[in-house]
């Protein structure tokens, strides 16, 4: 049986907060269930927390779960940390939401792609619109970097943690990727193609939800 937990911390850009599961008869690590970044206060942060890890709070997180976390602290500081290997739980996340979610993990600090280019990737050009709509619920923000996935155009796109997009704007700069207004600059636009037809092989066995 699974049990779930959830503990605040403090990081560069205000109180974070992380749940994680792990089975009590099992010797697998914890995994993250919830990421969730700053509210307006830590104690804003900590009741959405609770309210949506529906967990407990924890007097201390495990000691893999405290490396998470002193990487989120690290990374958020400009110290650029890779988030990869980190186990996570996406619980009643559907397949295609699942999809979206794993190819957003493979995009690189320091780089963005289009919810169209995701889209591709995945091996639907049309499903634009619904990846922005899986990303917009993605319950573990920064360990799958949503803010990674902009706009075309060289629009920011929407982000749902507070600050909104101003939030996704400091994320990206702080990982030194480029301004909003210059995401599809011309030296960008053949890199981020070429990114985008590597993910497209790579996901492209997949089948369509």
């Amino acid at each position: 049986m699974k049990q779930g937990a959830y503990c605040v911390f403090e990081t560069a850009l205000g109180w974070c907060g992380i749940a994680w599961s792990e089975r009590a008869d099992s010797s697998a690590p914890p995994a993250v269930t919830c990421l969730q970044l700053p509210e307006a206060t830590a104690k804003m942060t900590e009741s959405r927390m609770a309210r949506n890890s529906g967990a407990r709070k924890a007097s201390a997180p495990p000691p893999r779960i405290a490396e998470v976390i002193e990487k989120i602290r690290k990374h958020l500081q400009g110290e650029i940390r890779d988030f990869r290997d980190i186990a996570i739980d996406l619980g009643g996340a559907d397949r295609f939401a699942r999809q979206v979610y794993q190819a957003a993990r493979e995009i690189p600090a320091g780089e963005t792609r289009t919810y169209g280019e995701l889209a591709k990737a995945l091996g639907q050009p049309a499903a634009a619109r619904d990846v922005g709509q899986a990303l917009a619920r993605n319950p573990i923000a920064l360990i799958i970097p949503c803010h990674r996935v902009v706009a075309a155009g060289g629009k920011p796109g929407g982000f749902s943690a507070h600050g909104g997009r101003a939030t996704k704007a400091r994320m990206l700069g702080i990982e030194g990727a480029a301004k909003p207004d210059s995401f599809d600059s011309p030296s960008r636009k053949g890199d981020s193609a070429k990114a985008s037809d590597q993910l497209a092989f790579k996901y492209s066995t997949r089948n369509p939800e």
